[in-house]
């Protein structure tokens, strides 16, 4: 995309938008991989999730609002379960929590037979307020503080992932205290540039997760000799919405590489290894993702290779996925307020769609460039498609929600609209920027509809405020 002065989103209007974007038979169709499973369109016209009908949601919870497919998320927390667990007997899978975690999303994990991945204080005590059970919990993080690693000790965290040597010396002090072994693993880059957004790469070099290759066996010899903590093996990350596994596969060679040194150096056979996690999900038709079981396929071939190029026996495999499980169990419901036509020249028009919310309950398209889908979730139309541009009620020019997307040329205000995949990284990196309250978290099943994480008030907002 060229450089345009008044930001990257202006630039290659083209009147018809992005080359991968195409224009609709019926404007009307729901694409099935964009939407969670029990979406559809009612015999009104009308999306429906879970037998709900997109109307009925809005006039009950109020927009904008997340609406979760049940269904379609525990499926797919058993997808991955089944899956990897077929092709990694002994393995592990976490959810990874940071995509999106709620008490309610907690109980499903556990109810499914996941393990749970958390990154902070916050994630850990909505886990354990939710009873879920602490030897499943691992606990991620690139600076956890010593309250923070009090807590994991005390609750009996299962693994705690270890990023730095200050890290290693908090959490051997802690220990000690506290007469306790705690299970860690340390995080390892192994200089992979996955295929993604440089904010969501997470293995190179120049970033601030985890140890290099030379400083990870530095921190395996100074946790074995110290002896304070179990170790149960290496960590790789390479970063998120990755759709294809070469990258898997050079991590994997490096990471193994260094598991087999630890083994012939030092005679450790560290039982584990952990892969991460970072697979994609499809946002747009330009998206392909792999199903689960597909992706552990590949990846047992990759480990089965590797190792047997070293001569090893493969460790227990753990892997953690979030946003390909939260991510498109999700839409997110807003309210059309206003629609207007702006003239760029050149007979070229943009239609801009202004809904209830925006950046604040979704801020990947101005942080990542990320690209969403839409459709008219209130009514079917007959009107021909426009090239619309789907923008938030911020004082901001950069709040956009949808860059470019047909929607009926009859769009107008009070209309419903849907955006698919907001599942993951919408909730839980949402603000209250300009003042906004945070939508609720609306969850969907068999005809039903419940409130799982409650809509923010005004009132909420000034409580925190003490003047």
């Amino acid at each position: 995309m060229r450089a345009h002065e008044a930001g990257a989103m202006h630039g290659d209007f083209g009147g018809h938008g992005p080359n991968w974007l195409r224009m609709p038979v019926d404007i009307n169709d729901l694409l099935p991989h964009l939407w969670a499973k029990t979406v559809n369109r009612a015999p009104s016209g009308a999306l429906s999730v879970g037998g709900v009908e997109a109307g009925d949601l809005a006039a009950e919870f109020g927009t904008p609002a997340y609406v979760v497919d049940e269904a379609d998320f525990r499926f797919r927390l058993r997808a991955f379960a089944d899956g990897f667990g077929s092709a990694f007997p002994g393995g592990k899978v976490y959810y990874a929590g940071k995509s999106f975690l709620c008490k309610a999303v907690v109980r499903w994990v556990a109810e499914e037979g996941l393990n749970l991945d958390v990154c902070t204080g916050g994630e850990l005590a909505t886990a354990l307020a939710a009873d879920f059970p602490a030897d499943r919990l691992a606990f991620h993080g690139n600076n956890k503080s010593v309250a923070e690693l009090t807590a994991a000790l005390d609750a009996g965290v299962g693994t705690v992932v270890l990023d730095s040597f200050t890290e290693i010396d908090r959490l051997t002090t802690l220990a000690r205290e506290r007469g306790v072994r705690p299970r860690v693993m340390i995080r390892t880059k192994v200089g992979v540039e996955a295929h993604t957004h440089e904010y969501i790469a997470t293995a190179h070099e120049d970033q601030k997760f985890g140890l290099s290759l030379p400083a990870s066996a530095r921190a395996v010899r100074k946790v074995l000799s110290e002896d304070a903590l179990e170790l149960r093996g290496l960590h790789s990350h390479i970063g998120s919405q990755i759709f294809e596994t070469t990258a898997f596969e050079v991590a994997a060679r490096r990471v193994l590489e260094l598991h087999n040194a630890i083994r012939v150096e030092l005679g450790v056979e560290l039982p584990e290894l952990d892969l991460g996690g970072g697979f994609g999900m499809a946002y747009t038709t330009q998206d392909d993702p792999e199903t689960p079981a597909r992706l552990a396929d590949e990846l047992r071939k990759i480990v089965d290779h590797e190792c047997a190029a070293l001569g090893i026996e493969p460790p227990a495999i753990t892997v953690e996925p979030g946003r390909a499980i939260s991510g498109p169990s999700t839409f997110t419901l807003y309210e059309v307020g206003t629609v207007k036509s702006v003239d760029l020249g050149a007979g070229q028009v943009r239609s801009y769609v202004s809904v209830d919310g925006g950046m604040s309950d979704n801020v990947r398209t101005a942080l990542y460039d990320a690209s969403y889908s839409a459709t008219l979730a209130s009514r079917l139309s007959q009107a021909p498609p426009i090239l619309a541009r789907i923008a938030g009620k911020h004082c901001e020019a950069g709040d956009i929600v949808v860059k470019d997307e047909f929607l009926p040329g009859d769009i107008a205000a009070g209309d419903l609209v849907a955006v698919p995949g907001t599942g993951a990284y919408c909730r839980s990196m949402a603000s209250n920027y300009n003042h906004v309250p945070r939508p609720p978290v609306i969850a969907v099943a068999d005809g039903a509809a419940r409130v799982i994480v409650r809509r923010e008030t005004v009132d909420d907002l000034l409580n925190l405020d003490v003047g």
